[in-house]
């Protein structure tokens, strides 16, 4: 995953600073009205100023990049930013998809083969440079 994404998340801007980068960062969510709890770790994550701008959620290559999508829901919805739209990039190694959360609502771009199809590198690579610009 990292021999791609790495090189994006850097030619991005998104490891430099007012950026801070943080891997297998815990999360817990509380579940309202009731006793139940769902705790997880968020493979990789990137904040400027305390606000969570992409979470990066990872599966291994012989799964469905779509298996991600319950788990990275509900990491975004356990943002502390729940009044400013949250992202979040899913892959298996192969796939790309991302994921904008807005309150209750979201919505998914098409599924990306960064690897296979030069025109989808730069399609992921546009995604994440917009999100890099967003204003906190």
């Amino acid at each position: 995953m990292l021999l791609l994404f790495s090189p994006l998340l850097t030619i991005t801007g998104l490891y430099d600073p007012p950026f801070l980068l943080k891997a297998e960062e815990s999360v817990l969510i509380e579940i309202a009205d009731s006793e139940e709890s769902l705790q997880g770790r968020i493979d990789v994550f990137v904040l400027r100023d305390r606000i969570w701008i992409i979470v990066l959620e990872s599966k291994k290559t012989m799964l469905s990049v779509w298996s991600a999508l319950p788990q990275t829901l509900a990491y975004l919805m356990a943002s502390p930013n729940g009044d400013r739209p949250t992202f979040a990039m899913l892959t298996n190694g192969d796939d790309v998809v991302f994921v904008k959360l807005e309150g209750r609502q979201y919505g998914m771009s098409q599924v990306l083969a960064p690897l296979v199809n030069q025109g989808e590198l730069e399609v992921a690579w546009r995604v994440l440079r917009k999100i890099a610009e967003i204003e906190v």
